[in-house]
């Protein structure tokens, strides 16, 4: 599948905190492009463009860190995390051209819920936003160690189009009576949140009454947590990374109270999240992803949610030419 745009712009997860090391280097393709990521001596991160400006060497294959800098396979060229080359081994004369100016591009890249983010723009304009902290992926008292990924034939605009398309919960998740939530949109940020009861059976075969509380924080096109508050305390981060423009990488990472191992609630928790990914959460769903087109003129009717208002706010994430025109059909 096609899609008649290009890459959103914003804040993306290019790896997660605590699985790259000082001296780590790490090959990536994001954006169309090729990059090398790594963590320096010191810990400071870098991402680069992967592809030596000398002869064309991947970094990101056989690259090592020595000391500040990263250092190509092919002749030892060093570049540092802005991408300014910081020595060249053999040669008697540094390049002027090096002195002046940075030989790979660099984006910007921060670690926050114990995500790496890299920032990414097409015309390579600076954050405009932030990416939003979650203390709890970083608390000890909490666990955060599952995680799960896959590729779809798809984009963030329209994986996570699903969450406001309320109709799909019943005839692809087995989920009647969705509540369409409240949502606000404001600038880069997207909240929406929905409140019910449940009831559930407990051991003893008696029906127990929860409280519900779902809320939803999308900020941009690439960060989105769920935090799901009944008789378990989930939170949802999901993260959506374009390899290219119509090919996405999709992540969830759960965050919850650490329960005692073994116990009957770690277990629970277990299965809970389990579901959420599975063969009626999110395994449902790329079958769907794997094969559908694009309608940008879509016919809407009532029931179907907040689609058409979503793309709308999603749009400004687009640059230049690439911004859709999308509309209803009557």
């Amino acid at each position: 599948m096609d899609f008649p745009w290009g890459v959103p712009y914003g804040w993306y997860f290019v790896g997660y905190a605590d699985e790259l090391k000082p001296g780590d280097v790490k090959p990536l393709r994001y954006f169309e492009r090729e990059q090398v990521l790594f963590r320096n001596e010191d810990g400071e991160l870098g991402m680069l463009d992967a592809h030596c400006p000398h002869l064309g060497a991947h970094i990101g294959y056989g690259g090592k860190v020595n000391g500040k800098s990263v250092a190509c396979p092919f002749h030892g060229w060093e570049f540092r995390p802005d991408g300014f080359c910081s020595a060249i081994p053999y040669a008697k004369k540094f390049p002027p051209i090096a002195k002046r100016e940075p030989l790979l591009h660099s984006y910007p890249v921060k670690e926050a819920a114990n995500v790496i983010w890299a920032w990414y723009h097409p015309e390579n304009i600076e954050p405009i936003f932030d990416v939003v902290d979650y203390p709890e992926y970083t608390d000890p008292a909490w666990n955060n160690t599952m995680r799960y990924e896959w590729i779809a034939y798809t984009s963030p605009q329209e994986e996570a189009e699903n969450a406001v398309d309320i109709a799909h919960f019943q005839f692809v998740h087995g989920a009647p009576g969705v509540p369409e939530g409240k949502a606000v949109y404001e600038g880069h940020v997207r909240r929406s949140r929905s409140d019910g009861r449940f009831e559930v059976m407990n051991e003893n075969g008696e029906m127990e009454v929860f409280e519900s509380h779902v809320q939803t924080i999308a900020n941009g096109a690439g960060q989105k947590i769920t935090t799901l508050e009944a008789k378990l305390k989930v939170w949802l981060m999901v993260l959506l990374t374009p390899i290219k423009r119509n090919l996405t990488e999709i992540r969830f990472s759960y965050a919850y109270p650490k329960q005692e191992p073994g116990s009957a609630l770690e277990k629970e928790y277990f299965d809970y999240c389990e579901r959420i990914a599975g063969e009626t959460g999110l395994l449902a769903d790329l079958p769907i992803f794997n094969n559908k087109v694009h309608r940008t003129n879509p016919l809407i009717v009532d029931g179907d949610g907040d689609i058409l208002r979503y793309r709308q706010w999603f749009s400004q994430f687009y640059a230049g030419d690439d911004v859709p025109q999308q509309m209803a059909a009557e």
